[in-house]
């Protein structure tokens, strides 16, 4: 039997060292937990938050994140295009993402707020209308992506090819341009 969390919340807890209970989660929240290397397959977040939490090393096979939001987190290497998709819902602040993928995932309107995402993977995503504010860009991969009314006007260090990508509509600073223009071996002074 599955077992139900609602409205708990927990703190402090190492779970690679104890066991993570299978479940669904509702409402809860996670403060200062570390997950490095837990298998969280086949695990329901629904409105769940997690706060200075550890995720390397996380497996996250058909795991369901609907209306979940990562605040100063560390998600290094998390592979979430294995995610289960249906009324799949992430936003994220403050957090190190770096190597993170999100491969053909749809993430229409999804917030990163002062996040690191270098060498992040976001090939055949759907972006649409989702926020880049004040994030690192750098070697993310953007190739057949949809950022279309997405906002990269705080954006720093991206290269995307708009040739490869559907941007119309974005947002971009002046100061932007350039990650628009790189791939096309131009100099701008």
């Amino acid at each position: 039997m599955i077992e139900s969390f609602y409205d708990q919340t927990f703190e402090n807890i190492d779970y690679s060292q104890d066991v993570f209970p299978e479940g669904e989660y509702e409402s809860c929240t996670f403060k200062n937990c570390l997950f490095n290397a837990v298998n969280l397959s086949h695990r329901v977040f629904m409105e769940c938050e997690f706060v200075d939490c550890d995720f390397s090393g996380v497996k996250l096979g058909d795991t369901a994140f609907k209306d979940v939001k990562f605040v100063g987190c560390k998600l290094q290497g998390v592979d979430f295009s294995s995610c289960n998709p249906f009324l799949l819902e992430m936003n994220f602040e403050k957090c190190l993402m770096n190597l993170t993928s999100f491969y053909q995932l749809k993430l229409k309107g999804t917030t990163f707020k002062s996040c690191t995402l270098e060498e992040a993977d976001f090939v055949e995503a759907d972006l649409t209308e989702s926020k880049f504010l004040d994030c690192k860009l750098t070697k993310a991969q953007f190739d057949n992506t949809n950022l279309e009314k997405a906002d990269l006007r705080t954006a720093l260090h991206f290269s995307i090819n708009p040739l490869n990508n559907k941007i119309a509509k974005a947002r971009f600073s002046r100061d932007g341009l350039i990650g628009l223009l790189d791939t096309f071996d131009i100099r701008v002074d």
